[in-house]
């Protein structure tokens, strides 16, 4: 009876409507269900002042649409106003063009902002730029001062430290970092730029062959000379110092790793890395465990407990105290200059 019960399903599927969908592969007998995100408001909001905090988690797919979900919720059930507080904004590193890609963070604003959210409290943007794709007010918070409390609390010696940028794009908050605590500044160059390449896209105008009669000589348009990575290079001295690198999101380890190995051979006696968002996917922990680096130091803006028992070199800092405040001054009509004193535009 059961395998006739299979028989009739896959033979009529296209009559019959059923809640489930069934693997295509017959002997397992694996059932699929459709999983939707449904939110119900427990209490009413209406004419309330509602902030739905939400942080990023590994699926970050999901974690959107969570939001999406419960913004919406709210604004139907009359919310008076709906402020979203993510400290760590997804897809903040797709904010460019890239070949025949997409701007996604401008999606995620569009979504957000079409969804009913009012008001959004966020921390160290990727590209400072991206409030500019929402048309809502957008407060961005910095995690700058709680780092560099940490550097004069935690390191002993940082007065003989040198704050290093990675790769010359981070070369401004490096130099934010170190004209505060009155340190010096290192630039390693000479990392390799793939995602620039166009060299493989098709888009090649004009073509590199020329070919007679194909352009008029008046419309020739000089090619670029392709790029080619050179050498490692520090730009800074290093030996017998502390280095500190800062950036503001560690995911992929590797390009800290080899930044990390490059310092030791310059010198450096000992290397930390700083940043805001520690997403620290895949196997970082492990990577920064076997690497040169003797800490990594990131905020909780992420979730990373996990990441910590695999890897005791990562450290934490609380900004819960920002988010609070912002919150309470946000609620009750305040101003928010208070916590962006002495803040730099490229902290």
């Amino acid at each position: 009876i059961f395998f006739l019960f299979f028989f009739f399903v896959f033979f009529f599927s296209d009559r019959c409507v059923l809640g489930v969908h069934f693997l295509s592969v017959f002997p397992s007998h694996v059932l699929f269900v459709s999983i939707e995100t449904r939110v119900q408001i427990q209490e009413s909001v209406r004419g309330k002042d509602v902030f739905v905090i939400q942080t990023v988690s590994k699926d970050v797919n999901t974690t959107i649409m969570e939001m999406l979900i419960m913004v919406y919720a709210c604004r139907t059930s009359c919310a008076r106003s709906i402020t979203g507080v993510l400290p760590y904004f997804p897809y903040s590193k797709q904010c460019k063009m890239r070949k025949r890609g997409s701007i996604v963070s401008k999606l995620i604003a569009s979504m957000m902002c079409k969804a009913g959210l009012t008001h959004l409290i966020t921390m160290d943007l990727h590209q400072k730029e991206i409030q500019g794709f929402f048309n809502i007010p957008v407060d961005n918070l910095r995690a700058s001062p709680f780092l560099l409390q940490y550097i004069q609390e935690e390191i002993p010696d940082y007065r003989n430290a040198v704050i290093v940028a990675k790769s010359p794009s981070s070369a401004k908050r490096a130099q934010s970092f170190a004209e505060r605590l009155r340190l010096g500044i290192a630039v390693i160059h000479g990392e390799a730029q793939d995602a620039e390449s166009d060299q493989v896209d098709g888009r090649h105008s004009p073509p590199t062959v020329k070919t007679t009669g194909a352009i008029h000589p008046s419309m020739e348009i000089p090619l670029l000379i392709p790029k080619e990575k050179p050498p490692i290079t520090v730009v800074g001295d290093v030996g017998g110092r502390i280095a500190i690198i800062v950036d503001d999101i560690i995911d992929d380890v590797d390009s800290f790793v080899a930044a990390a190995e490059t310092l030791k051979e310059r010198g450096a006696y000992k290397i930390f890395v700083m940043a805001t968002h520690g997403i620290l996917s895949s196997d970082a922990p492990r990577f920064i465990e076997e690497s040169a680096i003797d800490e990594v130091v990131v905020t909780n803006t992420i979730p990373h407990e996990l990441q910590k028992l695999q890897c005791p070199k990562i450290k934490t800092v609380d900004i819960s105290m920002i988010l609070s405040e912002a919150i309470r001054r946000i609620h009750n009509g305040e101003s928010m200059s208070y916590l962006f004193r002495n803040i730099g535009v490229d902290d």
